[in-house]
């Protein structure tokens, strides 16, 4: 889910915060990827295309392979250096979050029941479609199993992907957290990218958030801007009714904190939900349960060959030729992985936003002007 309406907090106030590119602008970079959000993706790309699901032969789902195949290669081929993280068991708290979501997918799933039926139209049916999909643990398994045959790193968070993630970033591990849910911003990820499983055919930009500029555009340190989240509306708690995201940033920015704000609030005209378990929330985007950078090593390899063919081909069904194909592209990644952008020898060009820049933020959680963090995640420290 994410965090409500944040990204376009962020793009009205801190619009230099924001910017727009080309994956080739990723040479050299390595980034750690939400595994879980990439698999949805693609078991929803089809059903957008109005193609339903992949399947092979033996009636397999296999929408979660092909996509992760050619959308790895495409990153591979455009000298990016991609590191897989796969979600480990949910925080406690996110428990809620999780029954409605199951909750949401049995009702669309009656309700798609009922128009295809009735015969309902294409895009209520498609819109329903969209919200039955789930990933489930086998095709996870599926998809590490062939990005290790693949040669490219595979981690398993000990909870929430995001998480650890925003942690390898904060840390230095990799340039950025790539992802579409913006709450990996409220887990320190210094750099966001979003878009880089989208398909081509979109021909949707690389969108990357700067979370420094994003502070520095609110107005806010890094201990209130997880406030903020919180109050927008997260997994772990419901928000309050009637405070949307302008509104939240507003209380946030006058009263420093959600303690402050609830302080001033009439609860009358602005009721709490029941239970709102807002400092249980701030502890796990403060202090997460992650896998630690200090001791995570990325290791990218040569494709194993003959471990793909009797995967792809002999187990999961997919073309001989399409397979050789695929493989191909591959082994011809293995120059750029080994090369390194230029300014690894000569130092990151220094970037400004366009935002006026407040005073520096104190407390926990402070980054640097190139958005680096002196800090892990809402402010722990990290090892390096």
């Amino acid at each position: 889910m994410g965090i409500h309406g944040l990204t376009k907090l962020i793009s009205d106030n801190a619009p230099g915060a924001i910017k727009e590119g080309v994956i080739d602008n990723y040479f050299g970079r390595k980034i750690a990827i939400d595994a879980s959000m990439s698999i949805y993706q693609f078991l929803i790309a089809v059903r957008q295309i109005g193609e339903g699901q992949l399947t092979n032969e033996a009636g397999e789902v296999t929408s979660h392979l092909t996509g992760m195949l050619y959308r790895t290669i495409r990153m591979l081929e455009a000298g990016m250096k991609p590191v897989f993280v796969f979600d480990g068991k949910a925080p406690t708290m996110k428990s809620g979050e999780l029954a409605k979501r199951k909750e949401r997918q049995k009702a669309a799933e009656a309700e798609l029941t009922k128009l295809q039926e009735e015969g309902g139209s294409a895009e209520d049916i498609e819109r329903q479609q969209k919200r039955t999909v789930r990933a489930s643990r086998e095709q996870s398994e599926e998809v590490k199993q062939l990005l290790t045959l693949m040669g490219v790193p595979v981690i398993d968070a000990p909870c929430e992907a995001e998480a650890t993630c925003a942690a390898l970033a904060a840390a230095d591990k990799v340039f950025a957290t790539g992802t579409e849910d913006a709450d990996a911003l409220t887990f320190g990820t210094p750099i966001l990218v979003r878009h880089l499983n989208a398909s081509e055919s979109r021909k949707l930009p690389i969108v990357e958030v700067n979370l420094q500029r994003a502070l520095d555009g609110l107005q806010l340190d890094m201990a209130q801007f997880v406030d903020l989240c919180i109050l927008c509306g997260c997994d772990y708690t419901d928000s309050i009714k009637g405070i949307g995201p302008v509104k939240a940033l507003k209380m946030i920015q006058d009263h420093k904190n959600i303690e402050g704000v609830l302080k001033n609030l009439d609860k009358t005209k602005y009721p709490l939900p029941e239970p709102f378990p807002f400092e249980e929330a701030r502890a796990l985007f403060v202090r997460p349960e992650v896998s630690d950078p200090a001791t995570t090593e990325l290791k990218w390899t040569d494709p194993n060959v003959d471990g793909l063919k009797k995967f792809l081909v002999e187990e999961k069904q997919f073309g001989e030729d399409r397979v050789n194909r695929a493989i191909e592209r591959l082994q011809k990644c293995k120059g750029k992985n080994s090369q390194v952008r230029l300014e690894s020898f000569f130092g990151a060009p220094t970037m400004h936003s366009s935002s006026k820049k407040p005073e520096p933020p104190k407390g926990k959680g402070k980054l640097n002007g190139k958005g680096k963090a002196l800090s892990g995640p809402a402010g722990k420290k990290q090892k390096k």
